[in-house]
């Protein structure tokens, strides 16, 4: 499946079934019209990118430091750093809270799957907060 047709997909699980909080998306392009990340603009100010390569790469970043001096980050991705080589789901792995804070992570691999396991995972820290 194309990035951009991957891109949009999500984008429409995001604003349909999430729309109690995203409030906008947007999809980033580099200059040359192709596709880069999605951008969800969560209700509480905060942003939340989605990155995807062809090569299976991906990003999920949820980044509340911008509303929050001091704030959180959440990012569930598959870099492979090797800093983060004892994680027992690497290369996968989860930023939880903050940058170094690095724990398992057992986000689904269909992108179609995760952005809902995330954004449920958004959901619940904002009803807890």
């Amino acid at each position: 499946m194309a990035i951009l047709k991957i891109y949009k997909t999500l984008q429409a699980i995001a604003l349909n079934e999430f729309s109690d909080i995203v409030v906008s998306s947007q999809i980033i392009t580099l200059s040359t019209g192709d596709p880069l990340k999605l951008r969800l603009d969560i209700v509480d100010d905060s942003l939340l990118d989605i990155f995807i390569s062809i090569s299976g790469r991906y990003s999920y970043h949820w980044e509340r430091r911008l509303i929050d001096e001091g704030g959180d980050i959440y990012r569930h991705d598959n870099a492979p750093h090797e800093k983060w080589g004892q994680v027992t789901t690497f290369p996968k792995h989860f930023h939880k809270g903050s940058t170094q804070n690095v724990v398992e992570s057992h986000l689904s691999d269909v992108p179609q799957k995760a952005i809902r396991e995330f954004l449920a995972f958004v959901r619940q820290k904002l009803i807890s907060a």
